[in-house]
């Protein structure tokens, strides 16, 4: 949940009046008057999971956002309070909308059938646009899930990501959301992939396809974990318009690499970054899960400690448990052929299942 502040813009409702109210009455107060205390001149902050983060000398500090106050207070009094203001009935109003709200962020309980239901009809299943990884995956990869993709470098993390992403732009006209943190996005190599087409059809509809494709891709760079989220969180916002307007649906999220903007905060002994690394791990699976994305991210390997160890996936234990899939991927020397093996997917419970007799 955001602050006041932040969801203004959605709801008008919302406006400097009512949030002059909340803060004459304890909502929404400064984070400064917590007691918290940091260097302003090394500070950045983003919104997430509701909270706030700050980043500073002192590492990361963490401070609830101000809109759930709304629920500490007695709402009877409160409501008295803006009686007796000249505005009365906008400020109920805004009181109202600030409750729908919360209530809104928490999902309705769910039995089988109607989970199965969801699985069926609203979490697509999109090609990854090669074949041996399709069928490894058994159809492709799933909405609702967030999908890991690890290897070494030069071991076609990438260019997965780009197959990809070309593919649902392409075959399922679907929109593409591609956050590239270390300039690996490249446009010539989706031109690339798109004019394979073997449709026997005509240049300049083949150039027309090329437009309407490219169009449907949004990239972003971005060199740090923060600027990350502040492009996730707009997403989230998109989305939720989206749905509102009708327009065309974003199907795709990647992030190439994930473990680049993470990596960095999680030296120290400290538990800061770890719990931002999970906090960011289950942001995208909330994506995912509420508007049905696929979200693929990558992930370098590291060595495994002592001389001659060997290589394992950075992000460390914390990490491995987040996403729904991970593909370990690896290219023989001297070779071009990628060679994608499962550390984890529901297939293979499927199998232990079935090899226990369950």
């Amino acid at each position: 949940m955001g602050s006041l502040k932040s969801l203004e813009r959605e709801y008008p409702i919302i406006d400097s009046n009512f949030q002059n109210f909340c803060a004459s009455h304890g909502i929404f107060s400064d984070w400064l008057n917590l007691g918290l205390c940091v260097n302003m001149s090394s500070v950045g902050k983003c919104h997430l999971v509701g909270t706030i983060f700050f980043r500073g000398i002192f590492g990361y500090l963490v401070v609830y956002n101000r809109v759930e106050d709304i629920l500490i207070h007695d709402l009877y009094i409160l409501v008295a309070f803006a009686e007796q203001q000249p505005t009365s009935e906008r400020l109920k109003q805004g009181i109202t909308q600030i409750l729908s709200i919360l209530d809104g962020q928490h999902q309705p309980w769910l039995n089988g059938m109607e989970l199965l239901g969801d699985a069926q009809q609203n979490k697509p299943v999109l090609s990854t646009g090669c074949e041996g990884i399709d069928m490894l995956l058994q159809g492709g990869l799933r909405g609702g899930q967030l999908t890991e993709l690890v290897g070494p470098s030069s071991s076609g993390k990438t260019q997965i990501c780009l197959k990809v992403a070309s593919g649902v732009a392409t075959k399922y006209f679907g929109g593409v959301v591609f956050i590239d943190t270390s300039n690996s996005f490249s446009p010539l190599r989706i031109a690339h992939l798109i004019n394979q087409i073997p449709d026997p059809i005509f240049k300049e509809v083949k150039l027309n396809i090329l437009e309407k494709v490219m169009s449907r891709i949004l990239c972003h760079s971005v060199f740090d974990i923060f600027a990350m989220l502040d492009v996730v969180h707009q997403l989230e916002y998109n989305l939720r318009s989206l749905v509102q307007t009708g327009a065309d649906k974003v199907q795709l999220l990647v992030v190439d690499s994930l473990s680049s903007l993470i990596t960095p905060i999680l030296g120290g002994s400290g538990s800061h970054g770890r719990a931002l690394m999970i906090s960011v791990g289950f942001l995208l699976k909330k994506l995912a899960h509420e508007h049905n994305l696929v979200v693929v991210v990558t992930n370098h390997m590291v060595g495994g400690g002592g001389e001659g160890g060997s290589l394992k996936p950075a992000l460390g234990e914390s990490w491995k448990g987040i996403p729904h899939v991970r593909l370990l991927l690896s290219r023989d020397p001297g070779s071009n052929v990628c060679n994608v093996s499962i550390l984890k997917h529901s297939c293979m419970v499927w199998l232990l299942a079935g090899l226990l007799g369950l």
